[in-house]
């Protein structure tokens, strides 16, 4: 196969492939059932010509019989008047008119015998219609059945263009979503962790480390003195000293008033230094929870 030969071929099974795709069974079927209905037309057509031509034949021949009957009664009125001559040459007029009404009716025969073929072809074409027509209708039935069922089908499966395109805008939206929401986490996780209030802010990192520590040395400041406040501080349990405490001189003045006796008759309790210790380490343990 030479070159332009295959480059023909090729061309040719692009186009038919290009033309099945856009082919439509219904406007096919519909289309060849007017081809076929402009057919009988055509031989409905031609049958009536043919007829046409045969009744003029037919005319000419009735007209030439009438001629002959004419020729006929020349030649009786002229042997009546002995005018041999006269009998002799309506005789051959009539002879003439009688062989040319032969040859007309051959024609017609002939004419009437395809008038007749061209009905039976008429007839037979006629029926094939009728049957064409209703297998188009039941093939067009069928077809719009099957391209309904594929839709269907499709639609099911998500396999048509249309199906897919959903496909498609529901995965772009899943992904814009996913998208969406890792941002929001990100920047939830961002405003936890300061990093806007940094941005947002002019201070360094050593400025902020040094006002930790100094927010961090006021608490424990804070602390101490509320320890000391409490009697608690860690430099240990305060020493007796040999003038009473304030603690000491309401508490005499208290059991003077009450006639309960005198300073004297009441002892001082000895101070534990661990249970001391172990108070300061649950109020360090409060304070840090």
């Amino acid at each position: 196969m030479g070159i332009l030969s295959r480059t023909s071929y090729v061309i040719r099974s692009k186009i038919n492939a290009v033309l099945n795709r856009a082919e439509d069974p219904n406007e096919t079927l519909d289309y060849s059932y007017e081809q076929l209905r402009d057919e009988l037309q055509d031989v409905k057509q031609g049958i009536a010509d043919l007829t046409t031509q045969k009744k003029r034949l037919e005319i000419q021949k009735r007209r030439l019989e009438e001629n002959v009957e004419k020729h006929n009664d020349q030649a009786r009125q002229a042997v009546e008047q002995d005018r041999e001559d006269l009998a002799r040459r309506a005789l051959e007029k009539k002879k003439q008119k009688m062989s040319q009404i032969e040859e007309l009716e051959g024609q017609i025969a002939q004419l009437q015998s395809q008038q007749d073929s061209l009905v039976e072809q008429k007839d037979e074409l006629q029926q094939r219609i009728e049957q064409f027509r209703t297998k188009k209708e039941t093939m067009k039935a069928r077809y719009e059945a099957a391209e309904a069922s594929k839709r269907v089908n499709e639609a099911m499966t998500g396999a048509g263009d249309e199906m897919a395109d959903v496909g498609r805008a529901i995965e772009r939206a899943e992904e814009q979503t996913e998208e969406m929401e890792a941002r929001s986490q990100a920047m939830d996780e961002l405003q936890d962790s300061g990093v806007f209030e940094d941005a947002l802010s002019d201070q360094d990192q050593i400025d902020r480390e040094l006002e930790e520590m100094a927010s961090s040395g006021e608490v424990d400041a804070e602390l101490e003195t509320l320890k000391s406040e409490m009697g608690k501080s860690d430099a240990g349990p305060e020493t007796e000293t040999s003038g009473d405490t304030e603690e000491e001189a309401d508490l005499e003045a208290e059991l003077a008033g009450n006639g309960e006796g005198t300073t004297e008759d009441v002892e001082t309790p000895d101070v534990d230094d661990s249970e001391v210790e172990a108070e300061l380490e649950e109020l360090k343990d409060d304070e840090q929870s």
